[in-house]
């Protein structure tokens, strides 16, 4: 079924699992549709779109500071987003629904390593569709979709949607 932006979607059940906030029925992008253009701009005014990440992997994650999947995952998240930087790797932690100054508060005791954006700074929420938290995409060099995770996967699921993106983690 295509949306209004073109995107070709298709519905995912969701039966259990560690989804925090997720509702039972999703609509998800396939795997290997060039990626809508979109525009963030980061807490520290960098501004992202297609274009300023072209011939990288992109790794976005849906987020929030109340989701204990969301804090659970952070480490691996900003260990990827540190570590792989060099090769090409761009991390994108978008906030759903909080306040600047929630956020900021949060980032005094857990700093990120990610680029931080706020969901009144972007239209990522839009394009993908996140409905819950955490929920990541995987965009590979050429600009295209190349896995979705809804859900905490853990360390090794993040592993490997970054891989199917091109990018070997270890």
């Amino acid at each position: 079924m295509k949306d209004s932006r073109g995107l070709t979607r298709r519905r995912l059940l969701v039966l259990g699992g560690p989804l925090c906030a997720l509702s039972p029925a999703l609509w998800a992008i396939d795997r290997g549709e060039a990626t809508p253009g979109f525009n963030a701009k980061t807490l520290d005014g960098e501004r992202i779109t297609n274009d300023t990440v072209k011939g990288k992997v992109v790794l976005i994650q849906f987020w929030t500071t109340w989701c204990r999947y969301c804090r659970r995952d952070q480490p691996s998240v900003d260990e990827f987003a540190g570590r792989y930087a060099d090769k090409g790797l761009v991390v994108i932690a978008v906030n759903v629904g909080e306040s600047r100054k929630k956020v900021l508060d949060y980032l005094k005791t857990s700093p990120r390593q990610a680029r931080i954006v706020l969901m009144e700074d972007t239209n990522l929420g839009a394009v993908f569709n996140a409905r819950g938290f955490p929920y990541y995409i995987a965009i590979d060099a050429r600009g295209r979709v190349a896995g979705v995770l809804p859900g905490s996967g853990g360390r090794e699921m993040l592993r490997e949607l970054i891989g199917r993106a091109g990018l070997r983690v270890e």
